[in-house]
């Protein structure tokens, strides 16, 4: 069901990201009578080898263009007459130039039909966020909240953190929000610092280069940090070991055993020590002190979902506030990605370990459908997309640009040889890169 539920919101995020990407294209192609053959979501033929296993789940077909969903699920593609594209038609090169193909319209046409995908996903994008900031607000945690330290993971115990530390700054800045620990500056920045206080001492801990590297590793299940919080018992799961001992919602769990417990990592730590055995609760439950006896899982759980008691925030704003943030919240997604990139290129991060495919996005859909998170990653999923899309590769959008900009420029049109040649490459590329993609997704998730 966990698989289920990954997939169909990988599934609705891409169609609507692929069908308002499309129809960037497929609208001006219209506005300057260019004719549209085909206009898909997802490919009708196994992408990219166009004459292999072609069908479609669903086309119908109305004027000139066939309207239609395709069996392979990993994007889509309108077919406008006269280009050389994915389908890697060519049949028109053999023909006289028709009026109403692309290849017959002016350079400044085609440039606006190119750029149309890119535009409308950079307008959804930005949409989304705004939408999000207006709707939802910004929840977060404030950094003054978490009074009583961090939990360290894995990754914070290598780079030098430990269980019970208090963040004070980020490179030497106070900071408002506990997830501006793993900002964009600590991340992607050079020189990047914590200052750090444990018990009487106060010292800055600098943050290794290959810092990303150790976070995008899949290998690593534990989070960075986590806050230390005081809790509650919240909801408790029908026909688990703290249902079945009696535990309600608002209980107070004062003790395991002879273990105190004040915090939620203290009684995790205890349970993990109790697997499959019955263990004796000691709970607050209004003003009363009680006696529970429960079974542990052989997971280490009694089966309830902790209340924390630190208190969080929420930010609300207005339509021209969300309007703002929204739109500077899009953009940084395309900041980063540069940044990334050019982290990448330079050998500071390490490809396998920062790429992902689709199994990869999947799981940041996560197992439980969260609309606030769907949009989200979807928004986000649209800005990159967009930018993608930009980079001047054969096959991708920023590369026809690039060769309609030099047109513009020189006065010199492509050869339609040149051209097939380059989209044949692009779409080489485009394969590895996908292959590797996929490749990279199955080894993180069984090694």
């Amino acid at each position: 069901m966990e698989g289920l539920i990954m997939t169909a919101q990988l599934l609705l995020g891409l169609s609507i990201l692929v069908v308002l990407h499309e129809l960037g294209h497929f609208l001006p192609a219209k506005w300057f009578k260019t004719k549209v053959d085909k206009f898909y979501l997802f490919f009708d033929f196994l992408f990219p080898f166009p004459d292999i296993a072609k069908f479609s789940i669903f086309k119908i077909k109305k004027g000139d263009t066939e309207y239609g969903i395709g069996w392979f699920p990993l994007g889509g593609y309108v077919k406008i007459d006269g280009m050389i594209d994915e389908n890697m038609d060519k049949d028109f090169l053999s023909r006289p130039p028709q009026p109403w193909e692309f290849r017959s319209k002016p350079a400044w046409q085609r440039l606006i039909i190119m750029i149309g995908g890119v535009t409308v996903n950079l307008i959804l994008g930005v949409l989304i966020f705004i939408g999000i900031m207006y709707y939802y607000g910004e929840k977060y945690i404030p950094a003054k909240e978490v009074k009583y330290g961090i939990i360290a993971g894995e990754i914070a115990s290598e780079i030098g953190l430990k269980t019970g530390d208090k963040i004070l700054k980020i490179n030497g800045a106070y900071y408002e929000k506990f997830s501006d620990i793993l900002s964009p500056d600590i991340l992607l920045g050079s020189n990047s610092s914590y200052t750090i206080q444990r018990q009487d001492s106060i010292f800055d801990l600098p943050i290794p280069a290959n810092f990303i590297d150790k976070l995008s590793s899949k290998k690593i299940q534990m989070s960075f940090v986590e806050p230390i919080f005081p809790f509650l018992v919240g909801n408790v799961m029908p026909g688990s070991g703290a249902a079945k001992a009696g535990l309600k919602v608002k209980d107070k769990i004062v003790q395991i055993d002879e273990s105190a417990i004040n915090y939620f990592h203290e009684l995790q730590a205890v349970l993990k020590l109790k697997q499959d055995k019955n263990v004796k609760i000691k709970v607050l439950r209004g003003g009363r002190l009680m006696t529970l006896t429960a079974k542990v899982s052989p997971e280490g759980k009694l089966g309830f979902q902790a209340q924390s008691l630190l208190r969080d925030s929420t930010l609300k704003y207005s339509l021209g506030e969300s309007v703002v943030r929204g739109t500077v919240q899009a953009f940084s997604v395309v900041v980063v990605q540069a940044r990334a990139f050019k982290k990448m290129f330079s050998g500071e991060m390490d490809v396998t370990k920062s790429l992902s495919g689709p199994i990869g996005i999947a799981q940041q859909f996560g197992s439980v459908w969260d609309w606030y998170r769907f949009w989200s990653l979807t928004g986000l999923l649209s800005m990159v997309l967009a930018f993608m899309n930009l980079l001047p590769i054969p096959a991708l959008d920023g590369g026809h640009v690039m060769f309609l900009l030099f047109e513009m420029v020189t006065g010199r049109k492509p050869s339609d040889k040149f051209l097939e040649i380059t989209q044949r490459v692009g779409m080489l590329l485009l394969l590895s890169l996908m292959a590797f993609a996929i490749f990279n997704d199955i080894w993180k998730l069984f090694f």
